[in-house]
């Protein structure tokens, strides 16, 4: 499977890079602007990307973490509308262009409908969880789990540690989890009293991914 772990087995996903060419995103790089159309879309290669929705009244709401193996983009592709979301560069990205009607072909060719589908309920199932964790979770529980999940889309979701995760702003990890700078700020603190993680800036070392799994139970003390 690729890196994330996502629905198309490895000789597909290889295939499927293939049909088109790879482009290098820096940092910041808006990857897919919310409201363009639909003409292509992006296999991410490398690197981290963040989903975004931004609203007529200038509000941003944080949709996803994307890794290696994703699929950005297909939704407008496959609908034939104007992009819902943006997708921006996290961290430094490299991805494959695919133009649209080679990508639909691709697709209709090998009997892939089903497993994007799957994909896509997938992804659905994840955001309603999200938001659900939004409402329910203290704040050490939720920022434990974004961290995880960010180790996971760097391929480094299953080791003891350490793990580095780069190009991290205390400000996107507030908006992932939906709580303010300073909330991120003393979350981070005492995960590093309790030696679960080390950090500098926008870095940070997960020392021990086996600790941050258990501040990430819904168990963890409500005062954190």
């Amino acid at each position: 499977m690729p890196a994330g772990g996502r629905m198309l087995s490895e000789e597909v996903w290889r295939e499927l890079r293939a049909q088109g060419s790879s482009r290098r995103y820096r940092e910041r790089d808006v990857m897919l602007r919310q409201g363009s159309p639909g003409t292509y879309l992006l296999a991410l290669t490398d690197g981290i990307a963040k989903v975004l929705s931004r609203e007529s009244n200038g509000a941003v709401t944080w949709l996803a973490f994307r890794g290696p193996g994703d699929l950005l983009g297909e939704a407008s592709v496959f609908h034939g509308t104007m992009r819902t979301a943006e997708v921006v560069a996290l961290t430094p990205c490299t991805a494959v262009v695919l133009e649209a009607r080679r990508f639909q072909r691709f697709v209709e060719e090998r009997g892939l409908v089903m497993d994007l589908m799957r994909q896509a309920l997938t992804r659905l199932r994840e955001s309603d969880t999200h938001r659900s964790e939004l409402l329910t979770l203290p704040l050490t529980a939720r920022l434990a789990r974004a961290l995880l999940r960010l180790a996971e889309l760097n391929g480094q979701g299953t080791e003891s540690g350490p793990v580095q995760l780069n190009g991290l702003a205390q400000e996107e990890i507030a908006q992932a989890i939906g709580v303010s700078r300073n909330a991120v700020i003393t979350g981070l603190q005492r995960l590093r009293e309790h030696g679960a993680l080390e950090t500098a800036r926008k870095v940070i070392v997960i020392k021990d991914v086996g600790a941050l799994r258990h501040w990430a139970t819904v168990e963890s003390p409500p005062s954190l």
